[in-house]
């Protein structure tokens, strides 16, 4: 069934860049709700991430330390020529290094345990999010950029979440000890050092200025890239029936190309960036190293303090260059974050009301109360003022052309969407003042276009109700004609369904989902002309199945095929979003209107077939 707005095939990338909110210029380099929100996440994990900021602390001090021993050795036993003391300090240091190689497992490990989580956690959420969007969300966005937000983005926020800030820190605290370490053996050669660092500050400005809008252009482009190509995978049948692959693969080019130009362009600033750190690192080891030189001849610092102010400044830069590099995560976190948040401030529109309670049992009378919609506070409506009344165990069929507002007012009763004017009641009860859930745990849908998901047949036919045993799934099959087909297959029940359900007819899987309706066993049934696609064997199997279906419940059907609701107990004439006629079948014949129009016409082209 198609509960949708339809509009436009929305091919190519154009779509996808659309949605995706442009070139990716926009925006702050650090927000700090971006981040706040997103810091929500690491909150429930103090105890792992405490952790690992201990394993940090001592990794950084036993980093100070290891030089300190250097020079400790140098000054004292290898000057001295004490082999007993060399052979302490020797000791010393090897502990050092062997504890500093544990506390950097330890952290990687806390760190990669509680990033996982963190990822998993707001992955869950999203799709938790996603859930509870209404149908409307969904018909505006491509699916592929959906789960590129989902998979792509988290996981370079998770980059930043789990690890980055652990590292900004223990990086920041590094470059603060080795600091006061140096100014403490040599003020001189400690100001040498610092003097490469406004060059320094210098290079990040004006890569920062010009990685902001590169890496936000690369979360948008891989976005672009899955959107376009999971909706030519989902079209590949149409695409290949008018020999469109190659205009397909010319607008996969399209954005593979802005994707590839988008990540050459962010990467070739980082690679110019960080070996313009490294370059200045190597100059101020120069100039260390020849004033130092020349300190060491002149009395003023011993060869210990240079060899180890040698080391501390190799030390001093890898820090900067760590905190380069973690510019970069900040960069791609940053943009990705901004969708996550945006994704996931993106307002439920159909939601429970804070005292919204749960639907009795249904009996099974619709009343609608002139209603009127639109999709969109943007956009016309699409019905207006309808007013219908359908008694418990009726079948009401509506019938119309293209876009009159029936899928619109099957959308309405199972609350897909909200009416903009009006009330839709189930049974004298507001569907707005019940819950949700226990709505459409009482409805049932046999959708135009039957969908069914990878797994076997049986576990799509319990779908609506997973704990029903073996039997009553046969059972189900059994009204619903689907038995025979199922059990003619290799593994029966068990068969697994392709993804499309491209190993079964269309007629097959529509018996499925009826089969499914039944096993749900709903006491109002929405179908979308179920016999629209299926050949006229598969059509007689299907009606006595919506027969056996029928009986007992309230159904909605909108109808293409007028000879398919001959015996509704109501049929509705929906014209231009209104209904214009109602009566049965023969009465509406009778009345030479609209209805009598529409069944001539399908007459004649069928005596013509």
């Amino acid at each position: 069934m198609s509960f949708g707005l339809g509009g436009g095939l929305g091919i190519g990338p154009g779509r996808a860049l659309r949605e995706l909110g442009g070139t990716g210029d926009e925006g702050p380099l650090f927000s700090r709700r971006v981040v706040g929100r997103l810091l929500a996440y690491v909150r429930p994990h103090g105890l792992p991430m405490g952790l690992a900021v201990f394993t940090m602390l001592i990794a950084s001090a036993l980093t100070l330390w290891a030089p300190y021993l250097v020079k400790q050795a140098i000054d004292g036993p290898i000057a001295q020529g004490d082999l007993a003391g060399l052979g302490r300090i020797a000791l010393l240091t090897t502990a050092s290094f062997v504890s500093l190689y544990v506390a950097s497992v330890a952290q990687s490990w806390l760190l990669n345990w509680t990033g996982q989580r963190i990822l998993g956690n707001l992955r869950a959420d999203l799709v938790r999010h996603l859930q509870q969007l209404p149908l409307a969300y969904h018909d505006q966005h491509l699916v592929g950029v959906t789960v590129s937000r989902v998979i792509n983005d988290v996981a370079v926020i998770n980059d930043l979440l789990s690890e980055g800030w652990i590292v900004l820190f223990g990086d920041l605290l590094l470059l603060v000890g080795i600091i006061v370490v140096m100014v403490s053996m040599s003020p001189k050669l400690a100001l040498l050092t610092l003097l490469v660092l406004p060059l320094m500050a210098g290079a990040t400005a004006l890569y920062s200025r010009h990685a902001r809008s590169a890496f936000r252009r690369t979360r948008t482009s891989i976005a672009a890239v899955v959107g376009g190509l999971a909706e030519d995978l989902s079209g590949i049948r149409v695409i290949q029936a008018f020999a469109q692959e190659q205009a397909a693969q010319d607008r996969f080019e399209v954005v593979n190309q802005a994707n590839r130009e988008a990540y050459v362009e962010a990467m070739s600033l980082s690679y110019l960036f960080l070996p313009t750190i490294e370059f200045l690192g190597m100059v101020a080891t120069g100039a260390v190293l020849w004033f130092g030189g020349q300190a060491v001849t002149g009395g003023e610092v011993t060869i210990g303090v240079l060899v180890a102010f040698l080391s501390y400044v190799s030390r001093f830069f890898q820090p900067i260059q760590e905190l380069s590099r973690l510019y970069n995560t900040l960069q791609s976190a940053m943009a990705g974050g901004e969708r996550v948040v945006e994704l996931l401030d993106t307002p439920a529109t159909v939601v429970d009301r804070p005292d919204a309670r749960e639907m009795p049992p249904i009996v099974g009378q619709i009343r609608l109360e002139d209603i009127s919609f639109r999709y969109r506070d943007d956009t016309p409506e699409v019905l207006h003022h309808v007013n219908l009344l359908i008694e418990p165990g009726q079948t009401v069929a509506l019938v119309g052309p293209t876009g009159a507002g029936k899928t619109s007012i099957a959308n309405l009763v199972a609350r897909f969407y909200d009416v903009s004017q009006g009330a839709v009641c189930i049974d004298g009860v507001d569907v707005r003042d019940v819950t949700q859930a226990s709505l459409r745990r009482q409805m049932g849908l046999v959708p135009q276009d039957p969908f069914l998901f990878i797994g076997t047949l049986a576990e799509n036919i319990r779908f609506g109700r997973p704990d029903a045993t073996d039997a009553e799934v046969e059972t189900a099959a059994r009204l619903a004609n689907a038995h025979d087909f199922i059990t003619a297959l290799p593994d029966g029940y068990a068969t697994r369904v392709q993804e499309g359900g491209v190993n079964l007819s269309v007629g097959q899987r529509q018996l499925v989902c009826i089969a499914r309706a039944v096993l749900a066993d709903p006491r109002i049934l929405i179908l979308d002309e179920a016999t629209a696609n299926v050949d006229t064997v598969t059509e007689a199997l299907i009606q006595a199945a919506l027969e056996r279906l029928l009986s007992g419940r309230t159904a909605l059907v909108i109808a293409h095929r007028l000879s398919t609701i001959r015996d509704a107990d109501l049929i509705c004439v929906v014209q231009d979003g209104r209904i214009v006629e109602r009566g049965r079948h023969n009465d509406l014949i009778a009345r030479r209107g609209v209805y009598a129009m529409l069944y001539e016409r399908q007459f004649v082209a069928q005596a013509q077939d």
